[in-house]
């Protein structure tokens, strides 16, 4: 007899619909499974027939066949076990009730029959809803995160016996997860700017690269707190969105790092170290997974220390500095992950870190500009704002001093992202400063004529390329914002303009 189930895979961080079809006739006894599938999709006929037997279900000895469509889609994970126990079960008619053929079944099984929680779970019930699905059965340890998708029925079970008791006897309704979920937005980190003396001009360029969603590198002698301002930053960061926390979730959940089940409500920080492969920086692997760029997307990716990462690793931000997502393409197909991340580089000046005090560096002038020069002209172009941390005097840190607390810095932020939120809300696409195309700038960074042959010396005496110019004009922009300026005056492009001293320095 023959029998089809709805389920679920993931292509990149979304779901993608599937089905998987069974048919049970005479014949030698045998059990096969076809579909384009991955060792982990295959290793499931072992699993679900040792689990059917567990769970006290008398398989009677026929030609089993399973199906699981579209065909030329690559089906890889632990997710089909479920589906593919349901069909089977259907099939032999053990299953009599044809209502649930608007439910789709997730979920993994081990050998006793009971249900194990998978990867990915609020990317497959987000599209199962958008294709119009009823209901889902998922393991009872991912309700939380599949409640997170409202109009969508959730079933949450704990084993096989379970499931065919509530299909059988037509309960399941009464089974539908009803509760819900707490969503409140947090964003409290363990870190305050209250706690940084000095580098007055460093929180402010942090602030304004906040503020407009720039790319920031920072520079400067070892010990002078570069480290410690970058923790900071997702202090002063607007608390996310409903969609923003929804899309961490997703790269979160796929990726096997969401902690507790639940809607992630803080935006990542993540710090790789200098020595992370390509593919654990990018994304990729034999089966796709986010990388780190992936999972600090919606927050911040500090690289502290830059020019020692690899070559080929930094230079594959290119893409995602300007598109904000990352395309990985293998052989089994390819793979789009978010990277709307602002990115954070810290770098000391020479390899000793010392540089400029010379009476400490004992580097030579060579070794100084290859050490700098690890950053590439084309990423440093990329980053919007190039920021200096400058040596602390005692007086600042002996002392008690009066710092603006993150709060209060934030509160500034917020206010310009209202303002670039009404500058932009009939433009798809656009939601940030930084994230301004040529037509954007020309319409809404318009200069005075005063004020734009000052811009026009700074041009030429700076040298700026056209990248950096656009760049230029998108900060000041902001700084304009954060001082609820309607239009970009002459201190707002000076201020902008002395953003851009590392890259003057490292490639004059």
């Amino acid at each position: 007899m023959y029998s089809k189930v709805i389920s679920c895979g993931i292509m990149g961080i979304n779901g993608i619909l599937t089905y998987v079809e069974a048919d049970s006739s005479n014949g030698l006894p045998n059990f096969s499974m076809v579909g384009n599938l991955s060792s982990s999709v295959k290793e499931a006929s072992d699993r679900v027939r040792t689990a059917l037997k567990n769970s006290n279900i008398e398989i009677p000895a026929k030609k089993v066949t399973i199906n699981i469509s579209p065909a030329d889609i690559r089906k890889d994970g632990t997710n089909y076990d479920l589906p593919i126990a349901i069909a089977i079960l259907k099939s032999l008619e053990i299953i009599k009730n044809n209502n649930i053929d608007d439910y789709a079944f997730l979920g993994e099984i081990n050998l006793s029959g009971e249900l194990i929680g998978i990867r990915g779970i609020l990317s497959m019930v987000s599209e199962l809803k958008k294709e119009g699905v009823k209901g889902v059965f998922v393991p009872k340890v991912n309700v939380e995160e599949a409640l997170v998708v409202d109009g969508i029925d959730i079933i949450p079970v704990v084993n096989i016996s379970e499931i065919i008791d509530l299909i059988n006897n037509n309960n399941f309704q009464n089974k539908v997860e009803k509760k819900k979920i707490d969503i409140t937005k947090t964003n409290n980190y363990p870190y305050d700017f209250q706690e940084v003396n000095g580098q007055i001009a460093l929180k402010r360029a942090c602030e304004v690269a906040v503020a407009g969603f720039h790319n920031i590198i920072i520079s400067g002698p070892a010990g002078t707190g570069k480290t410690m301002v970058a923790k900071r930053i997702p202090s002063i960061m607007p608390d996310l969105s409903l969609d923003e926390a929804i899309e961490i979730t997703k790269i979160y959940s796929i990726a096997g790092f969401l902690s507790n089940g639940k809607l992630e409500t803080k935006r990542p920080f993540r710090s790789p170290h200098h020595s992370i492969s390509v593919t654990s920086f990018i994304g990729g692997g034999v089966y796709p997974r986010p990388g780190e760029i992936s999972l600090a997307s919606q927050g911040v990716l500090f690289l502290d220390e830059v020019p020692l990462f690899s070559k080929s690793a930094i230079e594959t931000l290119r893409q995602p500095l300007e598109d904000k997502y990352i395309t990985i393409t293998r052989l089994k197909g390819s793979f789009q992950y978010p990277a709307n991340f602002m990115l954070v580089a810290a770098m000391n000046l020479c390899p000793c870190g010392h540089y400029p005090d010379r009476n400490k560096c004992r580097c030579s002038e060579i070794a100084i500009e290859k050490y700098q020069r690890g950053i590439s002209k084309p990423i440093l172009e990329r980053i919007d704002i190039c920021a200096e941390a400058s040596s602390i005097k005692y007086n600042e840190l002996a002392f008690e001093m009066k710092n603006e607390t993150s709060k209060e810095i934030k509160e500034r932020v917020v206010k310009a992202r209202k303002i670039q939120n009404e500058r932009f809300k009939k433009l798809e696409k656009i939601n940030y400063n930084s994230q301004m195309g040529i037509k954007e700038i020309k319409e809404f960074c318009k200069l005075s004529k005063e004020d734009n042959e000052y811009l026009k010396k700074i041009f030429h005496i700076k040298k700026l390329s056209a990248r950096t110019y656009h760049k230029l004009l998108r900060v000041a922009r902001t700084i304009a914002d954060i001082e609820e300026s309607a239009n970009i005056e002459k201190k707002h492009l000076v201020e902008a303009s002395n953003y851009r001293g590392l890259e003057e320095h490292i490639y004059a």
